[in-house]
């Protein structure tokens, strides 16, 4: 397919403000959007609210907008810009809220912006909690027990019928803000009210405790034809219960062996198909290997931490070749910056092993709690190359 010619000018929304979970990675993604687009000649409109970026550099958009993320204010610069499209998945969770926020706003249709790289309905179906766990049963992928809920009271009545441990996890959030363990009613009371409050829905999936089990991620990325190829397979290895932000991570696979990564890959292609997720997406599954049970955890359907990860892991330009797909590219188009022979369609082969290790800022913040669990703590991370573990 050739590139779309009924747009001329992108927006593309950062991910604002440095905050825990959400830092350079996204600088990252955003900066490597705005070079790809400009080669195709695009015009490009930048809007982020945090100037110490690479991508808020004059050089890298033909307009950049320093101002804060919010409805009103990317409404007044759609209204001045006039953009044909808005790409919102290289922005984390900042970019894919606003783009539902200013859809329920009216603002899109009103100044007839596009909504390019990601269905508005994938983002609904990934992040709506209840949405997902529906979409799951359908497609038979096991999920953990669990229960929505919108008031602290049927919280209480989803762990009567489930039972403690639990896991909160609220929708629409990003670094696992407001979730959390539980062992009893006080602490389930604790993180609800709090997950409800940072929920733009405010909705919270009460689920059963995986903690303990094997997490592992698929690094997904499917085109508008649904060719699809697996990046990278991360193996955390730190057990389920600590963010997989916080964990030190491993690709490809050390321990697993191939016929469950085969299993993987099946799977996470079914959920990123079914979601119809254009672009890059990162699945995250858990394994118990007593029963050799999978579960779904979560996925992301946007660019994310773990593909920056990926991205250098495996030397493919997830961001890069996203945004050429949002454009109208299959990955069967997408010529490899590195070979120049093959094509975005093939599956990087890893015969090298590549570490991520985090950073923590405990020295800067001396009475935050040390303990890790699902609400992410490191503000950055370390990544190594070398033959073997």
């Amino acid at each position: 397919m050739p590139k779309r010619e009924d747009i001329k000018t992108v927006m593309i929304i950062g991910s604002g403000p440095i905050v825990i979970g959400q830092a350079c990675e996204f600088d990252y993604s955003g900066t490597q959007a705005c070079k790809a687009l400009r080669e195709q000649g695009y015009k490009i409109v930048l809007v982020n609210s945090n100037p110490a970026t690479i991508m808020t550099d004059p050089v890298m958009a033909d307009a950049t907008y320093i101002e804060p993320l919010n409805v009103e204010r990317i409404a007044q610069i759609i209204e001045k810009e006039r953009p044909d499209a808005l790409l919102p998945n290289l922005g984390g969770q900042t970019g894919l809220n606003m783009a539902c926020e200013l859809n329920k706003a009216g603002i899109l249709d009103k100044y007839d912006v596009k909504v390019i790289g990601v269905d508005l309905e994938a983002i609904e179906k990934g992040e709506d909690r209840e949405i997902f766990k529906a979409t799951m049963q359908k497609l038979g992928i096991d999920t953990p027990r669990s229960g929505i809920c919108h008031t602290v009271e049927e919280a209480e009545k989803i762990a009567e019928q489930i039972g403690f441990p639990l896991v909160v996890r609220p929708a629409f959030t990003m670094g696992g803000q407001g979730g959390g363990f539980c062992y009893n009613v006080e602490e389930l009371r604790s993180i609800v009210t709090n997950g409800l409050d940072l929920s733009m829905t405010r909705q919270c999936l009460i689920e059963e405790s995986i903690l303990g089990w094997e997490e592992l991620e698929v690094e997904v990325v499917r085109d508008s034809k649904n060719q699809m190829v697996a990046i990278c397979f991360i193996e955390n290895i730190d057990a389920v219960g600590v963010h997989t932000g916080d964990s030190f991570c491993a690709a490809p696979f050390l321990t697993i062996e191939e016929s469950l990564q085969n299993r993987l890959r099946e799977q996470a292609f079914k959920i990123v198909e079914s979601i119809g997720v254009i672009g890059g997406t990162n699945v995250q599954f858990a394994y118990n290997r007593k029963t050799d049970r999978i579960v779904i955890i979560e996925i992301n359907p946007r660019t994310s931490r773990s593909s920056a990860l990926a991205s250098k892991a495996t030397g493919y330009p997830i961001a890069k070749v996203t945004s050429k797909i949002a454009i109208g590219y299959g990955l069967d188009e997408i010529v490899n910056a590195i070979t120049k022979k093959t094509y975005a369609c093939f599956e990087p082969t890893v015969d090298y092993c590549v570490i991520k290790f985090p950073r923590f800022p405990f020295d800067k913040f001396v009475n935050a709690k040390k303990a890790l669990g699902t609400q992410m703590k490191a503000t950055g991370e370390v990544m190594s190359i070398a033959n073997n573990f």
